[in-house]
């Protein structure tokens, strides 16, 4: 009885025996399995990391390990510097090189202004010299009464076309442009500049005799008035305003010679005035002709 109560424990335990080695193993490999478990899930942690620091890398290719020194960045400034400059100076320089064009071209516009008034000028000296010796004939007759009553159809003649005198007109296009638009900064030599302007001060005095010259003339018509018959005037006109000699010697209203005399006064005032202008003219002209040369001189336009 007691033998065969002995008898299971003692199966069992060598059962055991038996299988603590297999036991054994299994758990050796299930530590193993965990060992390279743990070692996949370490690398696969790791490798993240690796991949950012790669990232890292890659997103920063000039990366500069160390510390820039002071020189590195005036460098940079200098550089930068420059090309602000350089440009700026390029800049500068085609601004430069388009507005001395463009006062070459207001030059020569003027001169071609001046040459205009060249011809101008001299066209309105002939013409008031003319009518000057006009007046200059007739105050003689008048001044000499005895002469009168064979020469008054020389009077009519010359009482209606002596004191004509046409407005000098000449051309101050460019002059203006320049003026009003401010361009004649463009102008940058002040001795130039001054010639210039020193030649268009000249016209406001001729201007102004111009204006002395058409008050005389009003006074000078209504003495002439009372002295000349209008219809003998009017059959003097011809075709584009000419006035043309009467070949008679159609007598005056009055030979009175105080009115003869107050018509005379107002001829000489007229006579005066224009002998003024035609100074000026000529000044005027002379003037011209030299600003033309200086200009051309100055721009080589010659």
């Amino acid at each position: 009885m007691g033998s065969n109560c002995c008898c299971p424990l003692l199966y069992y335990m060598e059962e055991e025996k038996k299988m603590q080695p297999e036991q054994e193993d299994q758990q050796l490999n299930e530590n193993a399995a965990a060992e390279n478990a743990f070692a996949a899930g370490e690398q696969q942690t790791e490798n993240p990391k690796l991949q950012t620091e790669e990232m890292e890398v890659h997103k920063h290719p000039h990366h500069v390990a160390h510390k820039k020194k002071w020189g590195e960045y005036f460098l940079e400034f200098l550089m930068l510097f420059l090309a602000v400059f350089l440009g700026f100076m390029a800049e500068n320089v085609r601004e430069h090189r388009i507005e001395k064009e463009r006062e070459k071209q207001y030059i020569e516009s003027l001169i071609a202004d001046l040459k205009s008034d060249q011809e101008v000028l001299s066209k309105h000296i002939v013409h008031a010299t003319s009518g000057l010796l006009m007046m200059d004939s007739m105050l003689v007759i008048l001044n000499n009464p005895s002469q009168i009553a064979g020469n008054t159809g020389r009077l009519y003649y010359l009482a209606r076309l002596a004191p004509r005198l046409n407005p000098l007109s000449t051309n101050n296009r460019t002059f203006e442009q320049l003026k009003n638009s401010g361009n004649f900064r463009l102008i940058r030599d002040i001795t130039i500049s001054n010639k210039i302007m020193a030649y268009y001060e000249k016209f406001p005095l001729i201007r102004m005799l111009e204006s002395i010259n058409e008050t005389e003339f009003t006074d000078y018509k209504k003495a002439a008035s009372k002295i000349f018959n209008p219809a003998v005037f009017l059959k003097m006109e011809g075709i584009n305003d000419a006035i043309n000699r009467t070949s008679e010697n159609p007598p005056l209203r009055t030979t009175d010679n105080e009115l003869l005399q107050e018509f005379s006064v107002f001829a000489v005032y007229l006579h005066g005035t224009k002998k003024g202008i035609i100074g000026k003219d000529e000044e005027l002209k002379i003037a011209g002709a030299e600003l033309i040369d200086y200009l051309q001189k100055e721009y080589h336009l010659e």
